[in-house]
């Protein structure tokens, strides 16, 4: 079994974007280097200052330097049928893997991460960083982060792994697709059996604790392990794994209660990762103003951030048939609320010749107070964490109470009060709203009106 020890310096943290300023491979049988390959590479577009600074390695350097489609072919023939391993070994395997790829070779090999090596055979250092660890092992490091320096001191630490290795970490790391592999360097793989196979939301924290995303699952183990089984190349990916330290988790009854505290959450929290939800609006708003001559008058329009709707929509015609609703029961103006379409253009409107603005407000006004009370309000009862309880989502006209658990189904139904402190209240919000309306859509005999 042979290894290729391998270790790049980049223009960038991500391979979609970014080019290979130098690579080094060191070819080990376990014991000692057996062969070894280094280049300066051209990438082809300007080396940032601030890495320039970090490597050492400027624009005139790589000048000359072949680019990486050059060398590719003897790059692939190294590492081809070699077990990839690498000090933090995702971040250097997706940038050989990419820039291969863009060659026209496709590499497909094992990896072992010495940092997650080191962590099991070298247990108790205050860091696995390669130089913390090259300085507390007494390794020879030569040249830090040039890939030279770097791949020989990696492949130092890793014949002291392979020498102190009685418990056989690595032959298991190798067995099939071992997590060992794909997981961020940093987290256990311990944590992620952990996980149970129900649904749930879980947190990612970064080396401080801080909660850097926010997910649910119907699985959580499964969907946790997605996550980190594909090896992307884009910047959110590779910042995702380098960020990752930690996994917690908080099991729900059901997949919907997992769904509406992931939304709860994502707006509490606001974590760095989390793109979905932040900029969520619902599409259309039921809105009201008051017009020059003082008449209070209503409209469906395309939802806007910063306003302030009396109400969402996910679809213009639902909007539209709430409203017409409204001017029917209270004798709206049909053109105060926009909906001459939804009429007979014919019909005439006496409401400006026979109300003044302070009467037909009333009106106005009472139509916003019936609104509220013909919002639904209803429990949503599904199955509870074991047999002996239900899950329960309280809706309380038309918005979010919380949910929680019932032991007592039909008294606790029956008691409004006792209902609402049984719940863990939540901060209601248009995305969670609109979800368990579709619910109760598609499940009506698991809502209870109340």
């Amino acid at each position: 079994m042979l290894f290729a020890i391998v270790d790049i310096e980049t223009t960038g943290s991500y391979a979609s974007a970014n080019g290979i300023t130098e690579i080094a491979i060191a070819i080990h049988d376990g014991t000692k280097v057996i062969d070894y390959y280094e280049s300066l590479v051209n990438p082809r577009v300007p080396i940032p200052f601030f890495i320039q600074r970090l490597t050492g390695i400027d624009d005139d350097m790589v000048a000359g330097a072949p680019a990486f489609h050059e060398i590719a072919p003897v790059v692939y023939e190294l590492l081809q049928d070699k077990i990839f391993v690498a000090h933090n070994v995702n971040f250097d395997y997706s940038f050989v893997k990419h820039h291969l790829k863009a060659a026209g070779f496709e590499l497909e090999t094992k990896k072992l991460c010495t940092v997650r090596l080191a962590r099991k055979v070298l247990p108790g250092m205050a860091s696995y960083s390669l130089g913390k660890l090259t300085t507390y092992l007494g390794i020879n490091h030569g040249q830090a982060h040039r890939a030279g320096g770097d791949t020989l001191a990696t492949a130092d630490l890793f014949t002291l792994i392979v020498a102190k290795d009685t418990a056989q970490v690595i032959e298991s790391m190798l067995k099939g697709k071992s997590k060992e592999s794909y997981l961020p360097p940093h987290l256990s793989v311990d944590e992620l059996d952990k996980l149970p196979s129900s649904p749930g939301v879980y947190y990612f924290h970064n080396s401080n604790g801080k909660i850097i995303y926010v997910g649910k699952a119907k699985n959580l183990y499964k969907r946790v392990k997605s996550h980190f089984s594909n090896n992307k190349t884009t910047r959110q990916k590779q910042d995702f794994i380098r960020e990752t330290h930690r996994i917690s988790y908080k099991p729900w009854a059901t997949e919907l209660m997992a769904e509406i505290m992931e939304s709860a959450e994502i707006r509490r929290i606001w974590p760095m990762f989390n793109r979905s939800q932040k900029g969520y609006l619902p599409q259309f708003a039921l809105i009201a103003y008051v017009d020059q001559q003082g008449f209070t008058r209503f409209a469906i329009e395309k939802n806007r951030a910063g306003r302030k709707p009396v109400y969402t929509f996910n679809t213009v015609g639902e909007g539209r048939r709430r409203l017409r609703e409204m001017a029917d029961e209270f004798g709206l103006c049909i053109k105060l609320c926009n909906m001459n379409a939804d009429y007979d253009l014919a019909a005439e409107c006496t409401c400006k010749e026979h109300a003044a603005p302070d009467e037909y407000n009333i009106r106005a006004a009472k139509a916003l107070e019936g609104l509220k009370k013909r919002l639904p309000t209803f429990a949503f009862v599904d199955k509870g964490m074991d047999d002996n309880e239900h899950s329960c989502i309280l809706v309380l006209e038309g918005a979010v109470f919380g949910l929680g658990y019932l032991e007592n189904e039909k008294a606790e139904l029956k008691d409004l009060e006792a209902l609402k402190n049984a719940m863990d209240p939540i901060k209601d919000n248009d995305f969670i709203r609109n979800l368990i309306f579709r619910y109760a859509a598609e499940q009506p005999e698991k809502c209870i009106l109340i």
